[in-house]
């Protein structure tokens, strides 16, 4: 299938990296104010700044939420990465367009440092990704989807990254693991990789694969990094199938778990 390449492929847009970590809670304005005072131990209260954080309250369906971030000095946006989770949504095929969670890799690999408004998503063939790649030249300047196995994190990072991807996401081979994320780290051969990895669930991979099965198509269109705290609607936009809080809990998901760190 023949590709047309153009400047709309993909749409560009600076971005701040964000905060190293944060927390979150749900409630009203009160609770949320006396839960920053003990996480600043009395440092700050919502919306001053204490040296080195920032606080911020952001809207949730269940009223509003509490995120306190702590950040380096030069750091001035967030939500593209909570508690380690990088957020993409996926814009086609209509059926799936949800936000998706990732995990970026521990020590290997690049960071974003443009937001793709519009970039594809090309799911890799073999899917494992540990070799030539049949369809390299539909992922050049896109985003690979690749499956876990086979091989090293960082051997498909760079796979992708010599095939001239913007950045992998390697999902889970488990088709049903929807909660257990792992931490990727480096293998033992000392080598680097340049671009973005992130991991994502094996339940995520695996829908996403079905979906451009089930339409015929070689590829979904994504934005990456979203900043999910500018999302009102946030929580409606989760896959059905994952695991997420109830209602009264609207900021965090329920049944996350980083699992121990794995090279491959």
């Amino acid at each position: 299938m023949s590709r047309r390449r153009s400047q709309s492929a993909v749409s560009l847009v600076p971005v701040v990296q964000p905060a190293a970590r944060a927390g979150m809670w749900a409630g009203g304005r009160g609770s949320c104010q006396a839960k920053v005072g003990r996480a600043t131990r009395g440092g700050a209260a919502v919306g001053n700044a204490a040296p080195g954080r920032a606080l911020e309250m952001v809207p949730g369906a269940a009223g509003w939420c509490c995120l306190v971030l702590w950040l380096p000095a030069c750091v001035a946006a967030h939500g593209f990465r909570i508690h380690d989770y990088l957020y993409f949504q996926v814009l086609s095929p209509g059926d799936i367009r949800y936000i998706f969670t990732a995990t970026p890799a521990k020590d290997f690999g690049g960071i974003f440092h443009t937001r793709y408004e519009q970039i594809h998503l090309v799911p890799a063939e073999p899917p494992e990704a540990c070799g030539e790649l049949s369809n390299g030249f539909f992922i050049q300047d896109q985003i690979a989807l690749v499956e876990r196995g086979g091989c090293s994190f960082l051997s498909k990072t760079r796979v992708v990254q010599e095939h001239g991807g913007r950045a992998v996401i390697i999902s889970d081979n488990a088709v049903d693991n929807d909660s257990f994320y792992v931490e990727m780290i480096q293998d033992s051969t000392q080598r680097t990789a340049d671009i973005p990895a992130l991991f994502l669930l094996g339940r995520d991979g695996y829908m996403i694969r079905r979906s451009l099965e089930q339409h015929g198509l070689p590829w979904a269109i994504i934005s990456i990094p979203v900043n999910v705290t500018s999302i009102p609607t946030f929580e409606l936009l989760q896959p059905p199938w994952t695991f997420w809080a109830p209602k009264g809990v609207s900021c965090c998901k329920k049944g996350q778990k980083t699992g121990p760190r794995a090279s491959g």
